[in-house]
């Protein structure tokens, strides 16, 4: 994609939604961490429905781990894979108490030494939580850079370098929220919603829907 459709694109995202946001429920950078390591192959709605009740008996290092795996097991048990991940937020909990003073560590090295935090989640993390121009890329994302010819990749890593070097920095900060948006409600996987599209005339796509 050109650099001036790249430029026009995120304008055009900017104007219909000048303030994106994550559509998972969190209340400090930990609450957020625990959320993003429940949504690997989850939903956000599911991920919401099981941590409003879990942050609202436990919302701290010290409180889930409290909880212990058993106890924080019976809070996330409608989410998929939820026995590992019950495992590794325990297992983040104690660290983050026994390194970090119980915070959030800020930095990509920290994040992903954290059981259960992958480069994706601390990309997350780091933009959502503490403002970095990070790119988060995941099923969403990948298939965005593809099909738009925005930053095309044979794998997640070449996707996020090519967004990270093709977007202009002064939307980077919200640009992965654009994107996750629009992958999940406009350019969906089977059957992407072209009529209703905010970008169609500027994508590269060459299979639009019509309908």
């Amino acid at each position: 994609m050109k650099p001036e459709q790249c430029l026009e694109l995120f304008r055009r995202w900017q104007a219909a939604n000048p303030n994106p946001r994550t559509e998972l429920s969190y209340a400090s950078p930990f609450e957020l961490l625990v959320a993003v390591i429940l949504s690997a192959q989850a939903t956000d709605k599911s991920v919401n429905k099981a941590t409003e009740q879990l942050f609202r008996i436990a919302n701290t290092p010290e409180a889930i781990l409290a909880l212990g795996e058993e106890g924080l097991r019976s809070y996330i048990k409608t989410i998929g894979l939820y026995n590992a991940k019950a495992k590794n937020i325990i297992a983040t909990c104690q660290q983050l108490i026994a390194q970090h003073q119980s915070q959030v560590p800020d930095n990509r090295a920290d994040l992903e030494a954290l059981p259960g935090v992958g480069r994706k989640t601390a990309n997350v993390i780091l933009n959502t939580a503490f403002g970095q121009p990070t790119m988060a890329v995941d099923t969403h994302i990948f298939r965005l850079g593809n099909r738009t010819g925005l930053a095309p990749g044979k794998n997640v890593l070449e996707v996020e370098k090519g967004l990270l070097k093709h977007i202009p920095y002064e939307y980077l900060q919200d640009a992965h929220h654009w994107l996750i948006l629009h992958g999940r409600y406009i350019c969906t996987a089977r059957k992407p919603k072209c009529p209703a599209c905010l970008i169609a005339d500027l994508c590269e796509y060459q299979e639009k829907t019509v309908a």
